[in-house]
């Protein structure tokens, strides 16, 4: 049983998703307009993610780097991630579920943390809030954030706590760099 569901769930609204591209004559054009194909949330919990296009190793090959199915982690060497996410309130969450994931995956965090969510990734990460509002907790500090606002995640520990009764809809260009170009 695999802890990745390729599937939104039914209270997340799709990404609707525009690439564009070139006829044979060189002129251009939309190639596809619809709801983003890669879809996922982790079992048991009520968050959902959307990777709307991907470069460097982790891109599927072809035409559509970011097809249904498609598994991505949190960074692809040597290129981008963007991606949608949507955050429950804390209190809809299951910390315990989430920390099972996050310690499988490339991102566990450090023990022990402020929040469920404490997690550091090798990337240089531009994170902002489309709807919504969530606290960026850093180990030190935290800061409100709210439709508009914009982090600049430089490869540090940090986590998402969404304090309020509402999803919190994010937008995040993931760029996998070396350490010292992060900072």
């Amino acid at each position: 049983m695999s802890d990745i569901i390729s599937e939104l769930p039914s209270h997340l609204r799709p990404v609707r998703r525009i690439v564009t591209g070139e006829d044979s004559e060189g002129r251009s054009i939309i190639v596809s307009d619809g709801p983003t194909p890669n879809v996922m949330h982790v079992r048991g919990l009520p968050n959902g993610g959307q990777v709307v296009w991907a470069t460097g190793e982790a891109a599927a090959p072809g035409d559509d780097p970011a097809p249904a199915g498609h598994g991505f982690g949190f960074h692809s060497e040597g290129g981008s991630i963007l991606r949608v996410a949507d955050f429950a309130p804390d209190e809809l969450m299951d910390s315990a579920r989430l920390k099972e994931f996050l310690n499988k995956s490339e991102v566990a965090g450090e023990e022990p943390k402020r929040h469920f969510w404490f997690h550091k990734t090798p990337t240089l990460d531009y994170a902002i809030v489309l709807e919504g509002e969530i606290y960026a907790m850093m180990d030190v500090g935290e800061t409100l954030m709210r439709p508009g606002d914009v982090l600049i995640q430089r490869a540090t520990s940090h986590a998402w706590a969404n304090r309020s009764d509402k999803f919190c809809r994010m937008l995040f260009v993931l760029l996998a760099l070396p350490d010292e170009a992060a900072r």
